[in-house]
């Protein structure tokens, strides 16, 4: 075999192996898991993504505002981009009362931690009296 053929293969081998990861990076929203919590919902970039149970009473709108939303940014995607685990109709987009949009999941308006550091970080389950918790897509009650 030639040494040009030998570069094209290698070439398309290193091709074909970057695709499930070009394609995986691509999600705006995606399942991960980790080993004690189980399943959960991460943004593009593998943060996780947490419900406030406060905002139960509010009829799929968000309660968390000022202090409360630079702790705990609202997320939201113009382009909602989903692997096949998860379905397109379980999510939404509200208006915020200051304006800015956010992402729902089942009725729940998604948020980031602001202290979660690196992908997989999962600081903010549970913090503040209970309140705050990751998403479980098969678990998930909807809100409204």
């Amino acid at each position: 075999m030639s040494r040009s053929h030998k570069l094209m293969l290698l070439f398309l081998a290193a091709l074909i192996l970057s695709i499930p990861a070009m394609a995986e990076s691509s999600y705006s929203v995606n399942l991960t898991a980790d080993k004690f919590l189980g399943n959960y919902l991460a943004n593009q970039s593998g943060f996780a993504l947490y419900y406030f149970s406060g905002d139960s009473n509010a009829g799929g709108a968000s309660t968390c505002y000022d202090d409360c939303a630079s702790k705990w940014p609202p997320f939201y995607t113009q382009t909602l981009n989903l692997p096949d685990s998860l379905r397109s109709v379980d999510f939404a987009t509200i208006t915020r009362t200051d304006g800015s949009k956010q992402t729902t999941f089942k009725g729940w308006p998604l948020y980031l931690y602001s202290l979660d550091k690196e992908p997989g970080d999962l600081s903010g389950n549970g913090r503040e009296d209970n309140l705050w918790h990751i998403i479980d897509p098969q678990d998930q009650p909807q809100l409204f």
